[in-house]
């Protein structure tokens, strides 16, 4: 497995990232600790280094358990958690949300829960719509600053209040966000509007949830297997069954599962994309990771990119219009390089 640099710093991670939400069995389809182990282990005997969890991931087990696994070798691997959403207690407001008082509790039972001294990237997991962003940057720079964490990064937030908090961070001289977690895959494609972008102008890795959709990109439905997906999901609806359909299509042309094309395709985008992939059992690990070194060709990669396509809408699809485009150059576009 290759390795890429984290964002706007100098950490070198996994060119895939372990999910471990499925490490505990709290939430009824996870993993036992010796499944998890052995799933823990098909990632790291493949070189990945990068395992994500959450204080909120199967109450607080998958923590644990990731602790349990990385502290033989905690120098090699990089660890990321997350803060915000609420545990243990529930009925209290100051138990959960981006505020100072929930990220230094919650970091320190994070601490806890991993038996180590540090956290190598703390993501804020959600963003609350009640927290200055000011604090929550101030709180993450003294983190920082006393050791406890190395890098930070943001998941499922507007563009807008990352690029406001980042740009806060940058004037006052704390750290800022070098990473961004997002939904993103071939059926998932809404962060291509304003997320990715703003995540690319500011030098930020993006590391996609979700690359197989839930497991729907694996082709499973289309077989009749059952799974974690209802029917009515938008996952399972006819853009997305039309999607699902190219990629089993495509990945046996080219003689690769659909899960290992899907996951290639978030892989080969114009940006560091570090796609987090998550499995309960050996195998599935195994299968996702049989063979993510290659490369999809251009003609194949056309086909994927129109049949997953979206529309950007407003402002992006307006100012692609050629009368806006002719009266905001004056010229061809494609005359003017930059």
């Amino acid at each position: 497995m290759k390795y890429k640099l984290f964002g706007q710093s100098g950490l070198r991670v996994s060119e895939v990232a372990l999910g471990t939400m499925t490490f505990g069995t709290e939430w009824g389809w996870g993993s036992d600790k010796e499944e998890s182990k052995m799933v823990f282990d098909a990632y790291a005997n493949a070189g990945g280094n990068f395992i994500d969890t959450a204080n909120r991931y199967t109450e607080g087990t998958s923590e644990e358990f990731v602790g349990e696994f990385v502290n033989a070798d905690r120098d090699h691997f990089v660890v990321a958690t997350k803060y915000t959403l609420r545990d243990p207690q529930k009925g209290d407001p100051n138990y959960a949300g981006n505020h100072r008082k929930n990220m230094m509790r919650s970091v320190n039972e994070s601490l806890e829960r991993l038996d180590m001294d540090y956290i190598d990237v703390l993501w804020v997991h959600a963003w609350d719509f009640l927290t200055p962003e000011d604090e929550v940057m101030r709180g993450l720079d003294d983190l920082i600053s006393n050791g406890l964490v190395h890098y930070i990064g943001i998941s499922d937030t507007p563009a807008w209040v990352v690029a406001k908090a980042n740009t806060i961070a940058d004037f006052r001289n704390w750290t800022q966000f070098v990473g961004l977690q997002i939904e993103y895959s071939l059926i998932q494609r809404a962060p291509e509007r304003d997320l990715i972008p703003m995540a690319k102008d500011f030098g930020m890795a993006l590391t996609p949830w979700a690359p197989l959709a839930g497991g729907a990109l694996t082709g499973k439905y289309l077989r009749g297997e059952s799974g974690r997906i209802l029917e009515d999901s938008a996952r399972r609806g006819e853009r997305a069954t039309a999607i699902t359909k190219k990629t089993v299509e495509v990945a046996e042309r080219l003689g690769v599962t659909p899960a290992q094309l899907a996951l290639r395709w978030t892989m080969q985008k114009d940006f560091t994309s570090i796609p987090i992939i998550g499995a309960r059992n050996e195998k599935q690990m195994k299968d996702s990771l049989g063979k993510i070194d290659f490369i999809i060709p251009e003609d194949a990669m056309a086909e994927l990119d129109e049949v997953s396509a979206i529309k950007l809408g407003f402002p992006h699809d307006f100012l692609a219009g050629e009368y806006v485009q002719d009266l905001v150059y004056n010229v061809p576009r494609d005359s003017i390089d930059g």
